[in-house]
């Protein structure tokens, strides 16, 4: 029976020394579920494991993406998921490490497929936030999904303005995409 052991907790907690430690304890590989440490130009400030520490036990998913890149939580899961088949091929257990919670919910629960967004649609709705602010924002959000105008956090823009995004690329509901249901894993 394969064996998914997680290691959770803020930076600079140690999790990279103790999921080392199992990782030599199990004789297995270690997955990154870090947001920050995928991008190989923050290796500082992420507390990112070091040459020497990823010499001790295989990482993976560390340092694979230019910053410049868009990479989410879907994607992660998708990666994770794929890289985990394979791993579970060649050991019994795996560890996965990381403080980004929902990396690690993507893995293990799953995450809602939201379609990828428009880079035009993206730029454009960036561009109106700047020159009108977020109440024009909020007025489209309310024709184009009220039921997720309802929940969200109307002063947060990033929330408003990716809903309107998902909106505007896929021509449906953000709230049609959120069905929360958690996967079988």
């Amino acid at each position: 029976m394969n064996k998914l052991i997680v290691v959770i907790g803020p930076t600079g907690a140690g999790k990279t020394a103790h999921a080392i430690e199992l990782a030599k304890k199990h004789d297995c590989p270690i997955i990154s579920a870090d947001s920050r440490q995928i991008y190989y130009d923050l290796p500082i400030g992420t507390a990112a494991p070091t040459e020497e520490e990823q010499l001790q036990a295989k990482h993976y998913l560390v340092g694979f993406k230019a910053l410049q890149e868009n990479y989410n939580a879907g994607q992660f899961a998708r990666d994770a998921n794929l890289l985990l088949d394979q791993l579970f091929q060649l050991h019994n257990t795996v560890v996965v490490v990381g403080g980004s919670m929902m990396y690690i919910d993507a893995v293990c629960k799953g995450i809602d497929d939201i379609p990828t967004v428009d880079e035009s649609i993206r730029e454009s709705l960036k561009k109106e936030f700047q020159e009108k602010g977020l109440d024009p924002m909020l007025a489209q959000l309310r024709l184009l999904d009220p039921e997720y105008y309802d929940l969200v956090d109307r002063k947060n823009h990033k929330r408003v303005i990716h809903a309107l995004e998902i909106c505007y690329t896929s021509g449906k509901t953000y709230t049609s995409f959120r069905k929360q249901a958690k996967k079988e894993r």
